[in-house]
């Protein structure tokens, strides 16, 4: 494993992260979370990323139960491990269970570490963006949290650009805890943020974790465009979220896509996922990408691909193979 300091803070982190958001419902065995995870710390992942809407596709019904599923596995370890949640999605029935508000990110705070069994996190995470509240409100409240001692850094997930850039002015501005990191979806079928966001995270030294390095399972080449899938990130078992999956990457194009990638890959003589999360970690604006599993055996190409040295000329057939991916303006 690699490790890289977290953009500009002294914080180290392996190079690839464990997203978690299948344990409790995709992974409905707890045991088997467990076993994914001793296999990620294993091979020397220190860096874990949960969310209080977790697990993906549970509704408000489910919510929090992967944190506590993470919860259960760090007790007697947790000082090995940096640990990351998030907040701004739905948890309860209220109106203000949900949003960046100073009432909910107080309460969230405090749930999440009820949850995961831990007096602090390293990161707190905006889930996503909150238009609808100031954003000067979230940023003391979030500076609030850094004071108290309950979340070490705080960071953005599934920002724009201008938006992430606004909120690093208004922080100098009020001198509060600035943003650290942004958390965004990013693979070989989603480059737009290419184009804006990691040219800003680079010149404000901003850590970049993405999400989706393998598209959500497409660029394992095993799905077919034909065939409704039956398990996994795009079945019904996900209700919406299954859903938005398919509407993220169930298109021709995205097929078309693949398997030109797939005769790149056998060219190469390596699994199409392993260069899939070789070529995100390439970018040197990429600070640790996230990777999951809903089996232990699922992550061995995935973790080898750090340590993957990608061939320039590979590289650059892999970039011109999904360069159209680069252009568009959807958010996340």
């Amino acid at each position: 494993m690699q490790y890289q300091k977290f953009g500009n803070t002294g914080l180290s982190v392996s190079r690839l992260c464990l997203g978690t958001m299948t344990f409790g419902l995709q992974i409905e065995q707890e045991n088997v979370a467990h076993a994914i995870l001793d296999k990620a710390a294993d091979a020397g992942v220190n860096f874990i990323d949960t969310a209080d809407v977790y697990p993906l596709g549970g509704g408000e019904q489910l919510a929090g139960r992967t944190e506590e599923i993470v919860g259960g596995w760090l007790k007697g370890k947790r000082d090995r491990f940096i640990v990351a949640t998030k907040a701004v999605g739905k948890v309860g029935p209220s109106p203000w269970d949900q949003g960046a508000s100073r009432k909910h990110l107080l309460d969230a705070i405090d749930a999440s570490l009820r949850r995961l069994g831990t007096d602090y996190v390293d990161l707190y995470q905006l889930h996503s963006d909150d238009r609808e509240t100031p954003i000067d409100e979230t940023l003391e409240a979030l500076d609030i949290i850094v004071r108290s001692g309950k979340a070490r850094y705080v960071g953005v997930s599934n920002f724009l650009a201008y938006r992430l850039a606004l909120a690093l002015g208004r922080a100098d501005f009020l001198r509060t805890a600035r943003f650290v990191s942004v958390q965004p979806r990013y693979n070989l079928l989603f480059r737009q943020i290419e184009r804006e966001l990691l040219p800003l995270a680079e010149e404000q030294r901003i850590a970049v974790i993405p999400y989706n390095p393998i598209a959500g399972g497409l660029l394992t080449g095993k799905h077919k465009h034909d065939v409704a899938p039956t398990e996994g990130r795009f079945s019904a078992q996900l209700r919406g979220a299954g859903t938005n999956y398919l509407q993220r990457y169930w298109h021709e194009r995205e097929f078309a896509t693949v398997e030109k990638l797939r005769g790149i890959a056998a060219e190469a003589g390596e699994p199409l996922i392993k260069l899939a999360v070789a070529w995100v970690a390439a970018n040197p604006v990429i600070t640790s990408a996230i990777i999951g599993a809903s089996r232990p055996e699922q992550l061995t190409d995935t973790l080898a691909a750090i340590d993957y040295k990608l061939d320039p000329e590979l590289k650059a057939r892999l970039d011109d193979a999904t360069v159209e991916y680069r252009w568009g303006d959807a958010p996340r």
